[in-house]
C-alpha cells in the first residue's frame, strides 16, 4: 500500500547538496539573470515613480503624507519579491522537473523528493532575496529612503520570497506545459498586483474588495514593509507574519503532496 501523498513532510539536511547544485549551475548565468530581474522594476520604478510621482506628488499612509515614489518603491520591492520567486519555482523548476529530468537523476542519490522540493523553494527564495537586495541598494544609490530599518524589511522579504516560492510550487506540480503558468500570472499574480497596495492606497478600493485584499499574501508584505520604508514599524506586524506564515505552511504542505503524486503516477 502506497503511503498517503498528505503525510508529514520528511526532511533531513539532504537538500542541501540540491541547493548547492543550483547555485553553481546559477553561478555561470549570475550577471544577465541579474539584470534581467531588476531591470523590469527599475523601469517600474523609473516610470511611475519620478513621472507619475511629478504629477501625483504625496500619497497618504494612514494619516502621514509620503512622496509617492517612496510610496512606489516600498511596495514595488514586495512585488520583485513575488515575482523573482515565482518565475524560478515555476519556469526553472518545471524545467529541471520534466523538460531535463534533472530531479529523477538526482533521486537515484539517496535524496528524497521532498527534499529536492525543499531545496526548490529554498533557491528559488534565494533568487528572491539575491534580487530584491540588488533593488535596495540601487534604491537607496537613488536616495529613495536611508531608513536603518531597511535592516528588518530585509528577511521579511525574504519570508515573502519563501511564501510564493511556495504557492508556485503547487502550479509547478500541476503544470503539463509552460503554457500553464499564464494561468497563475493572470488570474493570481496580476490581480493581486493591483489589489495589494502597490501602486495606490487600498482605501481608494470598494470595501468587499478591500476585506479581500487584507488576506492576500503580497498585501500583508508590504504592509509589513513599507512602514520600514518610512522609518517606522508596522501597526500590526504579527497579524501579517502569521498571515504569511498560514499561505507558507499550507502551499508548501500542498505543492509537496501534488509532486508526490505527479511523481507516484
Amino acid at each position: 500500500m502506497n503511503p498517503s501523498i498528505w503525510r508529514a513532510p520528511d526532511l533531513s539536511m539532504r537538500w542541501w547538496p540540491v541547493f548547492l547544485r543550483n547555485l553553481l549551475v546559477w553561478k555561470k548565468l549570475a550577471i544577465p539573470s541579474l539584470v534581467g530581474n531588476i531591470a523590469e522594476p527599475l523601469m517600474w520604478l523609473v516610470a511611475f515613480g519620478y513621472g507619475m510621482g511629478a504629477l501625483v506628488g504625496t500619497v497618504k499612509v494612514g494619516d502621514t503624507p509620503v512622496p509617492y515614489i517612496l510610496f512606489l518603491a516600498s511596495g514595488s520591492i514586495c512585488m520583485s519579491a513575488m515575482n523573482a520567486a515565482s518565475f524560478e519555482a515555476l519556469y526553472s523548476a518545471f524545467s529541471r522537473m520534466h523538460v531535463q529530468k534533472t530531479w529523477d537523476g538526482i533521486m537515484n542519490a539517496p535524496i528524497s523528493l521532498d527534499n529536492v522540493v525543499m531545496a526548490e523553494m529554498l533557491w528559488a527564495a534565494f533568487k528572491s532575496l539575491f534580487t530584491v537586495t540588488a533593488i535596495l541598494v540601487v534604491m537607496l544609490a537613488l536616495g529613495i529612503t536611508h531608513s536603518p530599518k531597511l535592516l528588518a524589511a530585509w528577511p521579511v522579504l525574504g519570508a515573502a520570497g519563501i511564501t510564493f516560492a511556495c504557492i508556485a510550487l503547487i502550479f509547478n506540480a500541476l503544470a503539463k506545459g509552460y503554457d500553464f503558468f499564464t494561468y497563475y500570472f493572470t488570474l493570481f499574480l496580476t490581480p493581486m498586483m493591483f489589489l495589494s497596495g502597490i501602486f495606490f492606497p487600498r482605501e481608494q478600493l470598494p470595501e468587499v474588495v478591500r476585506i479581500i485584499s487584507d488576506w492576500l499574501p503580497l498585501t500583508n508584505a508590504v504592509e509589513l514593509v513599507r512602514p520600514m520604508f518610512m522609518d517606522q514599524w508596522p501597526a500590526h506586524p504579527v497579524r501579517h507574519a502569521l498571515v504569511l506564515l498560514v499561505y507558507t505552511v499550507v502551499a508548501f504542505w500542498i505543492a509537496l503532496a501534488l509532486t508526490r503524486k505527479r511523481f507516484r503516477s
